[in-house]
């Protein structure tokens, strides 16, 4: 599980993988990039998962405003911009930025060419949740079209619509190992809206959807996953019940997905760590490692830690 990891603000503990989240969820996993955009308040890191064989990019979701008010801007997301190189296909100028854009994705590719040479033609495991699943999607593609990536596998949570049916078609023929999990009433995975009445000029998912869901009564109460339709807009899934829940968007599969407080960009992370990466003039990180370094040596004493903002 590397979703809830990714909303970590203290880098160090993140780069070593020493954080409380991080601790006993993934054995031998190593992070060998972590990829901070301070101006556009993104995140996102590359590692090896051992037991996986595979490499791990995850993105964090939204950060910079409350979650109620990045919900509200959901709904007025205009389909603005054109997916280069796929004609018809359009997508939102917002999401696409977010990955193509900022210093996340040279950042994501350098670790990604860093990891064949150390590791071979490992698959790739790219994940994010909400507004770092858009992303996730984003660079699955990227990876696949641009860059002759094989065995890429997505999987998001609660990620937003990014793109109209062109689009979608496009990208299930070039991800097909693609899942979205949505959860329950969860308000996000139905924004930007659809419109069943106008399928070519509207936003649409692509598949494949596994919806979360709880069946019983009173205390006996458990959740069920349904692995939806190729549609994309399975009507059967979270489309059947109306979006209306932020709290069940920020817990998938009983696990918190958000930062520990909302509406800061603030990170983290001791003075000695920049020796690991660099710093651009606009205050981005790139911080590298190798991943066969055992731990990282950093002093345990908090007062040598760093505050951005």
């Amino acid at each position: 599980m590397h979703r809830p990891q990714v909303y970590m603000s203290d880098l160090t503990e993140l780069l070593s993988w020493t954080c409380p989240r991080c601790d006993g969820k993934t054995k031998g996993f190593e992070v060998i990039e972590l990829i901070v955009d301070v101006q556009h308040c993104l995140q996102a890191y590359v590692g090896v998962a051992k037991d996986l064989n595979a490499m791990v990019i995850a993105f964090r979701g939204t950060q910079e405003h409350s979650i109620q008010n990045w919900v509200e801007d959901l709904y007025w997301k205009q389909l603005d911009i054109n997916y280069p190189g796929m004609p018809g296909a359009m997508v939102h100028h917002g999401f696409y930025f977010a990955y193509h854009n900022t210093t996340i994705r040279p950042g994501i590719l350098d670790a990604v060419i860093r990891a064949k040479d150390l590791y071979g033609d490992i698959n790739v495991m790219v994940t994010g949740h909400s507004m770092g699943g858009a992303m996730a999607s984003f660079c699955g593609l990227d990876l696949v079209v641009n860059h002759e990536a094989r065995n890429v596998q997505v999987l998001t949570f609660g990620q937003p619509r990014i793109g109209n049916a062109v689009f979608a078609s496009y990208y299930s023929d070039r991800v097909p190992n693609t899942i979205r999990i949505t959860n329950g009433h969860d308000i996000v995975p139905h924004l930007p809206p659809y419109y069943s009445r106008f399928p070519q000029k509207t936003y649409h998912h692509f598949p494949r959807e596994v919806w979360l869901y709880n069946i019983g009564f009173g205390s006996l109460v458990y959740q069920v996953e349904k692995v939806c339709d190729s549609s994309g807009e399975d009507p059967s899934c979270s489309r059947s019940v109306t979006g209306n829940s932020i709290a069940d968007h920020l817990v998938y599969y009983g696990v918190g997905l958000m930062a520990e407080t909302w509406g800061s960009c603030k990170i983290v992370m001791d003075a000695q760590l920049k020796e690991y990466g660099s710093e651009d003039v606009k205050g981005n990180l790139l911080l590298s490692r190798n991943p066969s370094a055992s731990t990282l040596r950093l002093p345990s004493d908090s007062n040598a830690k760093s505050n951005f903002s």
